[in-house]
């Protein structure tokens, strides 16, 4: 009975009075007075250096001929020669005689016409002298008011008339004999051909397709934000004679090897694209199939239907920054420093970004300190501690050699309108 209840009350009874005297002999706490100030939230910066340079800007598009016509018979007969340059893929000259048509009629039509002319010629002159030998006999009658008809005046004008309708008649049949003979007002190559020698082709028939070889086209699709980078001619006053092109490079492969080749933008389209929302802008390329650059390096032709990336040049920008893609806030925000550090919110002009990049537009002085972390937790007024950031390598002067954007990119625009 004593081990049961009796020694267990005991351990109680004790393990209470251990407790009040540790309560008991507990210290009183001292008090500290509130700290003045907290602490500033770290955060880390970078120094912006504005600059002047050009943005250029990438898209991508298919090579096409600036001219292409389909050479069409004006005259029927059989095909009586066929030029050795007339092949699927053959070049030839300007004026040059690809095919000859069968011209026996019309050299026949011409002999015929030149001998109207002759008769006619011969009807005029007569009643030319008719009407002379009449206005002599009219005068020897001593009355000054003659008759028109006497003096064979209609007869001297239905021979003027006739002699012009059989000059006529001659041009046309000098027409028809050099319409046997199909050529083209500049120099080409043959894309299609739809006749050969001995075919007979009627007034009307389609002989085959050329393109000039001189000059090739890319149209190149541009977003809005990409069209801001380039000066667009986009109306005839756009661009004076004394300023210079715009200067594209188009980058492609033939045959497996990269080339590279040089043109200018010449112009716009006349219209915005309805779907995409797209300018297209038109790249010219002189001697497209010259076997030297004007450098002299050999290259490849730019053959039509290649598919080429171009670099256009960029217009000068002026207070341009290029800072780490983390400065950026809500879209088109920063956030600086002041000389008290103090955060101010910014509003700038995005001009590209890339993964790591941004390039903005803005108005801020040299050497204005961004922050590039913590945006949300210091808003504008928030004093912070900045950490100078290691500066990114500044940007060459007036440099090309920063893509604008991607033809991917515009794609991928394109879609999102769209949707």
């Amino acid at each position: 009975m004593l081990k049961k209840i009796v020694l267990p009350l005991g351990i109680t009874a004790v393990g209470v009075a251990v407790i009040v005297l540790l309560v008991a002999a507990k210290p009183e706490p001292t008090p500290r007075p509130p700290a003045e100030e907290a602490a500033n939230v770290s955060v880390a910066v970078t120094e912006a250096h504005p600059e002047t340079l050009r943005l250029s800007v990438q898209a991508q598009g298919s090579v096409m001929p600036k001219r292409e016509i389909d050479l069409v018979a004006e005259v029927s007969g059989r095909v009586t020669r066929v030029d050795s340059a007339f092949v699927e893929g053959g070049f030839f000259e300007g004026d040059q005689t690809l095919l000859e048509i069968d011209d026996r009629n019309y050299q026949a039509a011409l002999l015929e016409a030149q001998s109207r002319v002759a008769d006619a010629e011969q009807r005029l002159a007569e009643e030319r002298g008719r009407a002379l030998q009449a206005q002599r006999e009219w005068r020897d009658l001593g009355d000054e008011n003659a008759n028109n008809l006497f003096m064979r005046k209609p007869q001297v004008a239905a021979a003027e008339a006739s002699l012009a309708s059989a000059r006529g008649a001659l041009e046309v049949a000098r027409l028809n004999v050099a319409r046997t003979r199909i050529t083209v007002p500049f120099s080409g190559r043959v894309r299609q051909m739809d006749v050969d020698l001995g075919e007979y082709v009627a007034a009307g028939t389609r002989l085959g397709t050329v393109y000039d070889s001189q000059v090739m086209e890319v149209r190149l699709p541009l977003t809005e934000q990409q069209a801001a980078l380039i000066d667009l001619p986009l109306t005839s006053q756009s661009r004076t004679q004394d300023q210079a092109p715009i200067a594209v490079t188009v980058r492609g492969s033939v045959a497996g090897k990269a080339q590279q080749w040089q043109g200018q933008l010449v112009r716009t389209d006349a219209f915005v694209d309805a779907d995409s929302r797209l300018y297209y802008a038109v790249v010219e390329v002189n001697e497209p199939f010259a076997p030297t650059s004007p450098e002299g390096k050999p290259r490849a032709p730019l053959l039509p239907g290649l598919f080429v990336e171009a670099e256009i040049q960029g217009k000068e920008l002026k207070e341009v920054v290029k800072l780490p893609r983390a400065a950026l806030f809500e879209r088109d925000k920063l956030l600086v420093l002041d000389s008290d550090n103090r955060v101010s919110e910014q509003r700038v002009t995005v001009l590209h970004k890339t993964d790591s990049s941004v390039w903005v537009q803005s108005s801020s002085p040299e050497l204005t300190r961004v922050t590039l972390e913590k945006q949300s937790l210091t808003p504008a007024g928030t004093l912070v501690d900045p950490v100078i950031s290691e500066p990114s390598a500044p940007s060459e002067e007036n440099s090309g050699a920063i893509a604008a954007a991607s033809a991917a990119t515009t794609s991928q625009s394109a879609g999102e309108r769209k949707e």
